[in-house]
């Protein structure tokens, strides 16, 4: 199980040093309804908690998630990138894949605003519903994306000059 060791991050309450909630930009890809509609909920659910200020962005896929992701982080605190690609008989899901994870790493390298990495990359449907965060899934990788991001940004903050 892929959330086996993860650890236990506490994002409840955190703000800007001013005091002010975080801003979180949540963009979301459309394929595979069922499965995104879980991730978009967890991730609502860790925003919540942490009181964080939400935008969402929806894009047509997972390929598209890194040039949403390099348009917006400057305007925020973090950003959360929810995906799904299934693996088809095709080379597609690796170039998808591929571009998804560099691109997204890229944006938040270079940028500097943690980019919390909720892009499943499934071998089959029911994969992605287990890890969707939905009833019966055993994971909710749209909450740890978005908890991740956040607890990164806090720590980022601290170092600051």
């Amino acid at each position: 199980m892929s959330g086996h060791g993860a650890p236990t991050i506490d994002i409840s309450g955190l703000t800007t040093e001013a005091g002010a909630p975080l801003r979180l930009a949540i963009i979301a890809a459309s394929w595979h309804t069922q499965i995104m509609d879980g991730l978009l909920d967890g991730a609502r659910r860790a925003a919540a908690e942490a009181g964080a200020e939400v935008t969402e962005i929806r894009v047509p896929g997972s390929f598209e998630l890194p040039v949403a992701a390099a348009r917006v982080a400057p305007r925020f605190d973090a950003v959360a990138a929810l995906g799904v690609v299934i693996r088809g008989g095709t080379p597609h899901f690796e170039y998808v894949c591929q571009a998804a994870t560099s691109g997204l790493t890229d944006v938040s390298v270079r940028t500097g605003v943690p980019v919390g990495f909720g892009v499943l990359t499934c071998d089959t449907e029911q994969q992605g519903l287990d890890r969707a965060g939905l009833p019966g899934s055993s994971e909710d990788k749209g909450h740890e994306a978005v908890s991740a991001a956040l607890a990164t940004a806090a720590v980022l903050r601290s170092w600051q000059q």
